[in-house]
């Protein structure tokens, strides 16, 4: 068996831990960075640290941004009366994308029992603040379409239905078992046009 050098496989088991990422990819990330200038290591390795000490998490709507609150929240443009609830802040790219000019509530993760992830572990409860007064007329529901996107959308309904603020689900424009981050524009905003009442 090939002996490999342990920053090597350091590396290479760094990467296997990114969600996507498998052994050979892992690989060969790792001996493209050995091959490639000392520069462009150093250039990956400084914007993954800024990355992490330059981003914060709105404390209002949970995106991600460089100041809280964070740019869509600071937007006095945007629609007020509508919040779009989102797994992911890469959610929030992909809607911008579709022209969406309401609110987001990233919920960073979906109700997964056989993960051990219930309702305590997202942004749910925070939401409700924000549903105070009658300010927000419209809640959309933009989880995927998977089993756990499901259960977080119908645990959410459960949860606001009592406040009597309208509730609609996205479209089902996009495949089931996909996520919103790889779905494109055109489909993304029919699914935003085809909303129903949840």
């Amino acid at each position: 068996m090939a002996h490999v050098p342990k920053p090597v496989q350091s590396l290479i088991e760094a990467f296997e831990r990114l969600p996507g990422i498998g052994p050979k990819t892992a690989q060969r990330l790792t001996y493209y960075l050995l091959h490639a200038p000392k520069e462009e290591a150093q250039a990956l390795s400084t914007a993954a640290i800024e990355m992490r000490e330059k981003t914060v998490i709105c404390s209002i709507c949970f995106n991600i941004g460089e100041k809280d609150p964070c740019w869509v929240c600071n937007d006095s443009s945007r629609d007020q009366n509508i919040i779009m609830i989102v797994e992911n802040p890469l959610d929030v790219l992909a809607l911008e994308k579709a022209s969406y000019k309401g609110l987001y509530h990233v919920l960073h993760g979906v109700i997964s029992p056989l993960e051990n992830i219930g309702p305590d572990q997202l942004h749910i409860r925070e939401l409700l603040p924000r549903l105070k007064g009658d300010k927000v007329k419209e809640i959309i529901l933009a989880t995927n379409p998977t089993m756990e996107g499901e259960a977080t959308a119908m645990y959410i309904h459960r949860l606001i239905s009592p406040l009597g603020v309208k509730m609609t689900r996205i479209a089902r424009g996009l495949p089931v078992g996909s996520d919103l981050e790889y779905a494109d524009e055109t489909t993304l905003m029919r699914a935003l046009e085809g909303r129903r009442e949840y």
